[in-house]
């Protein structure tokens, strides 16, 4: 049985507008940017994310849960959750949530900090929130691994 922590993972931080992607290597616990989807009210083209999955092969998949400050869930947790039991229903993948708190925020202020501009234009920075829940996400594998 493959060692977990040398596992693929894909992470999604989802949106209405789009879905930005990441992948990374447990083992490494690094991620990087891949791509950002079109989404039409939160609902992606899926040849688009199966094409995804079959050229980076995860073998887990991570999305970004946008959980209030207070930890409570709003509208767009159930929206997320929705997309994350689609995946796992579509591509038969472990599926994790993971709170995603200010992941958009910090991406926006490493733009910011590199380009010197607030204007994202119409590219965003979905795929820099991806990295950095995905990157959450394997602190906190980091975190429960025994010593």
């Amino acid at each position: 049985m493959p060692d977990p922590r040398s596992e693929q993972v894909l992470a999604f931080d989802f949106g209405t507008r789009r879905i930005g992607v990441a992948f990374g290597q447990q083992l490494l616990g690094t991620a990087r940017p891949v791509t950002m989807l079109p989404a039409r009210d939160g609902i992606p083209d899926w040849n688009l994310i199966t094409r995804l999955l079959d050229e980076w092969r995860p073998q887990r998949l991570v999305v970004g849960l946008p959980l209030n400050m207070d930890g409570s869930e709003n509208d767009m947790c159930a929206r997320a959750r929705k997309f994350g039991k689609r995946l796992h229903g579509r591509y038969h993948l472990p599926v994790e949530m993971v709170d995603e708190r200010l992941t958009s925020f910090e991406a926006k202020g490493e733009v910011m900090a590199e380009q010197g501009s607030r204007d994202f234009g119409r590219h965003g920075v979905d795929d820099l929130a991806a990295v950095l829940i995905l990157e959450t996400w394997f602190n906190q594998q980091a975190d429960r691994a025994p010593d």
